[in-house]
């Protein structure tokens, strides 16, 4: 078996969990008894979160151009070049869908400047903590998100 299809899994598997999980590593916050929703060491929290994160995926970023670079190689075997093309392939896909995500978090970094950030785009109620820290992106609230999800099952049939 050639060396890049041994690699091709792992490189994959890494690639694909990078995106969702990176995040996930901060303290949970406990808002103090009578502390306003969306106050500003809330708001310092997410934007933690989101500087983390976006920081993280930014350095992936680098890590996989020179990964890249490192391993190009000139296969003389075409299924050795073929397995080097799909890895390479399959983590510029991964690059490009953490590309917007970064752009979906500097957006969401821009609704926390503008006080705007926390509060449903659809009904305008809080989208609640505990769920921004599940998905600090979030513009709409669980139950707002539910009917969208519906509406879309319906319409692809």
């Amino acid at each position: 078996m050639p060396k890049a299809a041994k690699k091709a899994p792992a490189k994959a598997a890494s690639a694909s969990t990078s995106a969702n999980s990176e995040f996930k590593n901060f303290e949970p916050y406990k808002p103090k008894r009578g502390e306003e929703y969306m106050s500003e060491p809330q708001c310092e929290h997410f934007r933690g979160i989101l500087l983390n994160w976006k920081s993280e995926l930014m350095q992936e970023v680098d890590r996989t151009v020179s990964h890249m670079k490192d391993e190009a190689a000139n296969f003389p075997d075409p299924a050795d070049r073929a397995t080097q093309e799909e890895e390479f392939s399959l983590e510029l896909r991964t690059r490009d869908r953490e590309r917007k995500l970064i752009k979906k978090i500097d957006s969401t970094i821009e609704r926390i400047n503008q006080d705007d950030y926390g509060f449903c785009d659809a009904c305008g109620v809080e989208i609640g903590i505990k769920r921004l820290e599940a998905r600090p992106t979030a513009t709409l609230c669980i139950d707002c998100k539910t009917l969208d999800e519906i509406k879309e099952k319906q319409e692809r049939g």
